[in-house]
């Protein structure tokens, strides 16, 4: 099973989990697990999917999220879960 972690930060608005969910959706991409809050006015948003049943390569997506990201105003990042965690590893 190919996992990954997607991050979401930026101004708090209506519709971000909406349209990111969405987008994956779309993608086929299951979200497995996730994490949300509001700081302040500022969304941050974590979330573990994965890719096993994706219809576009890693790659692909992730210039999906980008161009996503773009469209509404925040950051959307995607990593694998295995460079996620080697990268947060203490």
């Amino acid at each position: 099973m190919k996992k990954a972690i997607v991050s979401v930060i930026g101004t708090d608005k209506k519709g971000i989990i909406a349209k990111v969910s969405g987008l994956l959706f779309d993608l086929g991409v299951n979200v497995e697990d996730i994490s949300q809050t509001i700081m302040q006015k500022y969304f941050t948003m974590i979330m573990l999917v994965d890719l096993s049943e994706a219809k576009k390569e890693f790659d692909e997506i992730c210039v999906e999220l980008d161009k996503l990201g773009k469209e509404i105003g925040v950051d959307i990042r995607m990593q694998s879960e295995q460079i996620f965690t080697a990268m947060h590893r203490i």
